[in-house]
């Protein structure tokens, strides 16, 4: 997921997004933990996206870029 293509969701779609891959990594962690997981690389990108989203909502709290508006 590239930061351009967040900037252009909305606040409300950024956060569903979040939460989505929030619970993805935490079912990779468990399944990972069971031994049961293929691709462990996959954590590594979820956690990533993870951190893409809330450093683009964090840099829309600051003021410093703006996000796509709910209207359109």
């Amino acid at each position: 997921m590239k930061p351009q293509d967040i900037r252009e969701m909305t606040m409300t779609e950024i956060t569903m997004k979040l939460s989505d891959l929030e619970e993805e990594l935490f079912n990779l962690r468990f399944r990972n933990s069971m031994k049961q997981l293929d691709d462990s690389l996959r954590i590594r990108i979820i956690k990533r996206d993870i951190a893409r989203l809330k450093s683009i909502l964090r840099e829309h709290e600051l003021g410093i870029r703006k996000i796509a508006s709910e209207s359109g």
